[in-house]
């Protein structure tokens, strides 16, 4: 990858690290444990969704008779386990990290995911040193379909969209960043491989392999 870019805005899961699988069924395997059964339909309406906003939902659409904080609190205990012990870093992603600080790019994260359990797993898979700052639409109170938390990125290093590269694995968020003036790096991810076309199609680049990207920056 020739790296034309001054700065760097990295989504979390699916991007750097390999955990969309699990967060695509959190809500059907949450409302399980309850007794309550719905169709996989609820993975798409709460895939869009920053962390909050999803248990918002499942308290106002179902009655489960708990506050959006109970069902936050249940969830983080159905997923801390597997980001404190268990997630893994997606292949080759220290080493293209690696390669971007040896050219002095400035990297930041911008996440719709849980600010505490990413630095957990970040930590213990050695990568949070890599990172000036994390931002989550929570605490923005945005997601991704818009650019908010893209801009605060973007000014917190200082930069101009069209300097700074955003790397994404889901078309709706590389097209909010495309439509803001970033150049826009797609990432492979099988939870997304419906999408590759569009998510191809709207990338200024496409990342396959990081470890080869790694070896060619």
């Amino acid at each position: 990858m020739q790296i034309t870019f001054k700065g760097a805005i990295f989504d979390a899961d699916g991007t750097l690290i390999d955990s969309m699988y699990m967060w695509h069924s959190l809500g059907l395997q949450y409302l399980q444990k309850l007794g309550i059964h719905e169709n996989e339909s609820l993975n798409q309406k709460l895939f869009v969704m920053s962390f909050e906003q999803g248990c918002e939902y499942l308290s106002r659409h179902y009655d489960l008779n708990q506050t959006a904080e109970k069902i936050r609190s249940g969830i983080i205990n159905m997923i801390s386990d597997f980001y404190v012990h268990h997630v893994k870093l997606k292949d080759g992603v220290r080493e293209f990290l690696s390669a971007l600080k040896a050219e002095h790019i400035p990297m930041v994260i911008a996440t719709s995911g849980d600010r505490e359990l990413l630095t957990s797993a970040l930590k213990r898979l050695e990568v949070y040193e890599y990172f000036d700052a994390i931002f989550t639409c929570t605490e923005l109170e945005t997601n991704k379909h818009d650019a908010k938390i893209y801009m605060a990125c973007s000014d917190y290093m200082k930069l101009k969209p069209e300097d700074v590269a955003v790397f994404e694995d889901v078309f709706y968020a590389l097209n909010t960043a495309k439509n803001a003036g970033f150049f826009t790096v797609g990432i492979a991810d099988n939870e997304s491989i419906e999408d590759r076309k569009r998510i191809i199609e709207v990338s200024d680049y496409f990342i396959e392999d990081f470890m080869k990207e790694a070896i060619e920056a």
